[in-house]
């Protein structure tokens, strides 16, 4: 990381396959944010499908970092992350889109309270109804119970998208797809866990900060459309054991081994039942629903990968370099 930051903004976007929802994010950065000292990163991870040649051409001022492979979101942001030289760092997910003043009413929050760390917008789908955009630090109760029946009972202390919020308000963590960070507590904390490939590595890094005495908050006055996970939903089974690895990592990071253990066991049950479920459902439909065949196909998947132990080739880890 740079000694002491000499912009305001720095954008990075880490991108993987996803040239069309890439390229509209870049147009949404561009076309929104006038008259702040900023500059774009863009870390490409082994895309094969033209995407570097395709910001090179249209978006010549953007700072292209290339990998050869897929190195996963914390890695590839931390790469950008080590350059940038603004005093807010802003992750952004490629298939996001900007609203007008988005950003910039989340600089304003932070310029205003020295004490936050982290502050994330409110996400929207692409017909402006709310996405949960507030994460709670993964429990026992949040990982094997439902989430929006949490919600539901608890919202004081399961805050979600059921609530509107007039204000920004203080969370335990946000939604990854975007965030803006100040480069003071990154500088203390240091950077996202490259030990997560994708997922939960903004929950640790949120958990990390909120340990070392810094706020975070939900701006739900921030708006920003978000396409949600949309590279993830290329290999539905792959990118689900992607979610269950960080999910792991996180608990014998932070919980500790015991409710690691009892969270495997709870999740291989569940996940045992879910199997059960939906291959009686396709045998009685004899296959024809295709939602269905997803599932028990998913289903199949990650019960394999827990039968082999978790291994690390399987998933989203691309070991293949580019031709």
């Amino acid at each position: 990381m740079q000694s002491q930051p000499t912009l305001t903004l720095s954008i990075v976007v880490v991108n993987w396959n996803g040239r069309a929802y890439l390229l509209q994010c870049l147009r949404s950065v561009f076309g929104m944010l006038h008259g702040l000292e900023m500059e774009v990163f863009v870390v490409d991870n082994g895309s094969q499908d033209g995407s570097v040649a395709a910001v090179r051409e249209t978006f010549p001022k953007v700072s292209l970092i290339e990998n050869d492979r897929n190195l996963g979101f914390a890695k590839a942001n931390n790469q950008a992350l080590e350059q940038a030289r603004g005093r807010y760092l802003l992750l952004l997910n490629p298939d996001t889109v900007l609203k007008e003043g988005a950003i910039e009413r989340l600089i304003e929050f932070m310029d205003g309270h020295g004490k936050v760390a982290l502050v994330g917008p409110q996400l929207l789908h692409p017909d402006g109804s709310r996405q949960n955009s507030i994460a709670n630090f993964p429990s026992l109760a949040t990982e094997l119970l439902n989430k929006p029946f949490l919600r539901f009972l608890f919202p004081g202390r399961f805050p979600g998208k059921e609530q509107r919020y007039s204000e920004p308000i203080e969370v335990e963590s946000v939604i990854g797809a975007c965030m803006l960070v100040r480069w003071e507590a990154l500088n203390q904390v240091g950077l996202l866990d490259d030990d997560y490939f994708l997922f939960f590595e903004e929950t640790d890094w949120c958990y990390r900060m909120r340990k070392a005495g810094w706020k975070v908050y939900h701006h739900a006055l921030s708006e920003i459309y978000h396409m949600q996970g949309q590279s993830a939903k290329i290999e539905k089974g792959k990118a689900r054991v992607e979610y269950y690895r960080s999910r792991y990592h996180f608990f014998r990071k932070n919980r500790g081994k015991v409710q690691w253990f009892l969270l495997l066991v709870g999740v291989v049950t569940r996940l045992l039942v879910e199997w059960l479920f939906a291959g009686v459902v396709c045998l009685v439909t004899l296959f024809r629903i295709e939602k269905w065949r997803q599932k028990w196909s998913v289903f199949s998947y990650l019960i394999d990968w827990h039968v082999r132990g978790c291994p690390e080739d399987m998933g989203l880890k691309v070991k293949t370099r580019k031709p």
